[in-house]
């Protein structure tokens, strides 16, 4: 599968939506399936196995949050939540049942084909590539747990690797606070958000060319973050 030849499911009962989404993938080379029910989701899914899933959550027989659920019990397919709901707990719930990534409607085709790409790209990654993430002079090796940037190699402290962990092995995907919170301090209080923002702040110090314009470590606020 290539970036440009992955069968991409749309979830919408929007007639018009779905055709602008149909049209724009397939200008891309995207081979598009579609269905305008959690049922008839939840059946494409099992029959056709996308590549990838553009998923309305506000469908005329149940919650999409139901799709994702479903299918995150035996599924690693990625999923992108389109929705009008533009509420940070609505966003949250979504992501923390296995959602990839979040756009709101109304939304940049532009943006929306990148997120598909990098969300497509992950799951080439962890299919079967090496464990060493390179992008923009930054280098991790995961298994070595070495650094690089530009070259160089930076020092992180263990909880400022466990997050840069996180983020690399997700590459592409939103990880909620409550994600980073749980998989690095092994909790979910909510109150330590503002020492979890203190540690981004050391890690893209180190890591970006620009810390004050970020374009590794991206902010997604009111929800978390994301390594692009």
């Amino acid at each position: 599968m290539s970036l440009e030849q992955g069968r991409v499911l749309i979830v919408d009962d929007e007639l018009p939506i779905r055709r602008l989404l149909r049209n724009t993938l397939q200008v891309n080379d995207y081979r598009v399936l579609e269905a305008g029910s959690v049922a008839e989701a939840l059946a494409v899914a099992a029959s056709e196995r996308p590549d990838l899933i553009l998923l309305d959550l506000g469908l005329p027989d149940g919650d999409g949050l139901k799709v994702i659920e479903v299918l995150r019990a035996d599924s690693a397919v990625p999923i992108i939540v389109l929705s009008s709901r533009t509420d940070d707990d609505g966003k949250v719930r979504a992501l923390d049942a296995g959602a990839d990534d979040y756009v709101t409607k109304p939304f940049s085709v532009d943006e929306l084909l990148a997120r598909i790409r990098a969300a497509l790209r992950h799951r080439m990654q962890s299919q079967g590539t090496p464990p060493l993430f390179v992008r923009e002079g930054l280098s991790v090796d995961l298994v070595r747990r070495v650094v690089l940037r530009d070259g160089a190699e930076v020092r992180l402290s263990p909880k400022e690797y466990g997050i840069l962990q996180q983020l690399v092995i997700h590459a592409g995907k939103v990880l909620t606070h409550r994600h980073l919170l749980r998989e690095v301090w092994q909790q979910d209080d909510a109150g330590d958000v503002a020492y979890l923002r203190v540690y981004i702040r050391q890690l893209r110090a180190k890591l970006e060319a620009n810390p004050e314009q970020p374009s590794l470590i991206v902010t997604e606020p009111g929800v978390g973050y994301r390594m692009k």
